[in-house]
């Protein structure tokens, strides 16, 4: 690694002959330490609002084009490694060289020098692998920085099990599309369906083999919680979903007020789906629990009890008389309800289906993944929008009250639908599809 240079680098006197000496391969590298060093050196100068916005997006697609150059140079590194190894084994020992011994050896070297895991390391390296095997458009935008190093790998990766030449086809359909607009989410999901376009055949055999895998996955999670993921063919999925969202809205459509929100009723009734127990809070624990012995004889004692692989958990969640869990007060958030305003909608049931089939249920802002959760009109109501296809727009709660915050706007534009932020910034919202 190239040192940083005390002076910076370009406060050196040319004719001084004590100028550091360095390999011609890093003079770039030095060079680009050097900017980076005179770039924080000014972070802190006094800018308005709209000069430090566009600041950090030509930082931002500096930083993309970096991830480009490191994606690049990992190429590099991995073909000189393999002719090397090739070179050392010699002609007849090369045959038996394992080609997934010598991935796991590029990965592990690379995941070090990232600082990153070996998981992180091999998807860098096969990202960078197929990039310069028939994604020629999607590398290009890779090197402009217009593309960042998440969504070119969402897309890649999405497209592993296909040929060069197949690879070169999907690059050329791919650019058929806006793809700086999207985010991770639509990325991914349009390159899914243009690979199944593709190669079909290929496409019907994953699905096939990939429902034997079909499996239930608990890992832990901060604050006494924990990931229960189950992954089931998509039909089963969507079904499980629809069923917990409907009794959501069952209980929505009630006159009593929901204290709980979407999120908790779905997960309590998933809970008491699977146990058969009438209230999700009366599951009895059946895990090994390390419970400190302050904590039992001294009801004040700030020590957590602690179930094995999965963390610590507040002593008196599991100190019930019954033995039962008390997740409730966990994720207590003090009566504030959220997402109750779903029986006040003014879009008919049929429009509402309509305009979420046409961003597939994905918020419409620009580079937002989240699921729709409220039809909003692209010119409010109160300013005489009316409430038709063409007016309504799919967006995630967060985005649907940004736009009532000062300095927001939304709007129709030439473009489409124009999002403007406090700075005069204008972004226009993700196209359908």
């Amino acid at each position: 690694m190239t040192a940083l240079l005390e002076p910076p680098i370009w406060a050196l006197d040319p004719d001084d002959e004590e100028l550091p000496t360095f390999p011609d391969d890093d003079l770039d590298l030095v060079f680009v330490e050097a900017a980076l060093d005179r770039l924080l050196a000014s972070a802190g100068a006094g800018r308005t609002a709209p000069e430090s916005i566009d600041r950090i997006r030509r930082i931002k697609t500096q930083l993309n084009r970096l991830d480009a150059a490191l994606h690049d140079t990992a190429h590099d590194f991995a073909r000189t490694h393999v002719a090397a190894r090739l070179d050392t084994a010699g002609a007849q020992a090369a045959e038996t060289l394992d080609p997934d011994k010598l991935e796991q050896s590029v990965a592990a070297q690379i995941a070090l020098a990232c600082r990153t895991s070996v998981h992180h390391g091999r998807t860098r390296i096969r990202v960078a692998r197929d990039l310069h095997n028939g994604f020629d458009h999607l590398h290009t935008l890779f090197l402009a920085g217009e593309l960042d190093a998440d969504k070119v790998s969402a897309i890649v990766t999405a497209a592993d099990t296909l040929s060069r030449a197949q690879r070169a086809e999907l690059d050329r359909r791919l650019a058929e599309h806006d793809l700086t607009r999207l985010g991770i989410g639509r990325l991914r999901d349009l390159t899914r369906r243009l690979v199944a376009e593709i190669a079909p055949a290929d496409f019907a055999k994953r699905c096939e083999a990939a429902k034997n895998t079909r499996r239930v996955t608990v890992r832990p999670a901060a604050d006494g919680m924990a990931f229960l993921t189950a992954y089931l063919p998509v039909e089963q999925a969507v079904g499980c979903v629809a069923a917990l969202d409907k009794a959501h809205r069952d209980l929505s459509a009630s006159p009593e007020p929901l204290p709980r929100t979407r999120g908790q009723v779905m997960a309590d009734t998933l809970v008491e789906r699977l146990t058969g127990k009438t209230h999700a809070t009366d599951i009895d624990l059946h895990v090994q629990v390390i419970v400190p012995v302050e904590a039992l004889i001294d009801p004040e004692s700030p020590l957590p009890a602690e179930i094995p692989g999965y963390g610590p958990v507040p002593a008196d969640l599991l100190a019930t008389n019954k033995g039962r869990t008390t997740l409730r007060r966990l994720i207590t958030r003090k009566g504030i309800v959220i997402g109750g305003d779903t029986r006040q909608r003014r879009f008919t049931r049929f429009l509402d289906e309509l305009i979420r089939a046409r961003t597939r249920n994905r918020c419409t802002e620009a580079y937002c993944d989240a699921p729709i959760r409220h039809i909003d009109h692209i010119t409010r109501a109160a300013d005489h929008g009316t409430t038709t296809l063409d007016q309504g727009r799919g967006t995630c709660e967060f985005h649907n009250y940004l736009r009532e915050q000062p300095g927001w706007k939304v709007e129709h534009t030439p473009d489409g639908v124009t999002t403007t932020t406090p700075t005069g910034h204008t972004y226009p919202n993700a196209p359908p599809g």
